[in-house]
């Protein structure tokens, strides 16, 4: 059986779903499987994806939803979840790269810390797969503010995600352990897109503890038909953003959070907004008083 199963989902992703799964044949660590899910590709990615399956029968399988429809990322990631055969599951976009040690690494330090849940790495924004010099310079990887090794008890990480004191992880650097996924539910399927990573991830985060690791080991490719990128040009972000939110409020309040630090943040976000031009005078009065 492999130690790690990991997940990649795609929809019309034949320009870049070949270096992810590359990514993953290259990783130093042998003992894992690649589920292949799917999601009502219209383009040339669902016949690669079957070509790699049957080119490494028994290592890679492909999925798709019955009658081959689209579903939408979330209800793609618990498709494969409930074919994974690991102990230990991680994900992996179809426009983005593991670096070789990605799981090597992050399996070690999950065996090492049995307490915690699930590992965070850090991520490359990959602006310079297009090889022009001018997009190799904006490569950068945020900090997690945290120190490396940190094991992170619940509701902590969700308190510095939602003061921008941590950026969260994105879901290319997280193994998770199998029974964690279960005691989340997986992922919300009423998220088909944007923030569907958020809402898995603010579960976790408030059930078990989280491990930072704080090894670089993905590269999250940055282009313009990303579900972010697309999701911030058509004008849907600021309404996805409080949908995610007023989710959180309602899990909060249906888990018995609704007392806590978390929820005291939550609702202070809330509020700026349903009110933005109050906030933003709010924001602006301080220093208008001392330049009096």
């Amino acid at each position: 059986m492999p130690a790690v199963t990991a997940i990649t989902i795609f929809c019309d992703a034949e320009a870049y779903l070949r270096d992810a799964v590359a990514s993953v044949l290259a990783q130093t660590w042998p003992h894992w499987e690649l589920l292949l899910v799917d999601d009502g590709s219209t383009d040339g990615s669902g016949a690669i994806a079957r070509a790699l399956a049957a080119e490494h029968a028994g290592r890679i399988r492909y999925l798709t939803h019955p009658g081959g429809g689209n579903r939408g990322m979330s209800a793609s990631r618990n498709l494969a979840v409930a074919h994974a055969r690991g102990r230990y599951v991680a994900f992996l976009d179809a426009d983005d790269v593991w670096l070789p040690s990605a799981l090597a690494g992050q399996v070690a330090a999950l065996d090492a810390c049995p307490e915690a849940g699930m590992v965070a790495g850090t991520t490359e924004y990959w602006f310079g797969w297009t090889g022009r010099p001018e997009d190799v310079q904006r490569d950068h990887t945020p900090a997690t503010g945290l120190p490396p090794g940190a094991v992170v008890a619940p509701p902590t990480l969700l308190l510095r995600f939602l003061r921008d004191e941590t950026q969260p992880p994105g879901t290319c650097s997280v193994l998770i352990r199998r029974e964690t996924l279960d005691a989340v539910g997986g992922f919300e399927e009423s998220f088909r897109g944007m923030y569907e990573d958020q809402a898995f991830l603010a579960k976790v985060c408030l059930t078990v503890p989280v491990l930072l690791s704080g090894e670089c080991v993905a590269r999250y490719r940055q282009h313009a038909a990303s579900c972010y990128a697309h999701s911030r040009a058509v004008g849907e972000a600021e309404a996805a953003e409080e949908r995610y939110l007023r989710w959180l409020a309602g899990w909060l309040a249906r888990h018995r959070h609704a007392d806590g630090p978390e929820w005291e943040a939550l609702r202070r976000i809330l509020w700026r907004h349903r009110h933005p031009l109050l906030h933003r005078v709010m924001r602006r009065l301080p220093a208008a008083l001392a330049s009096r």
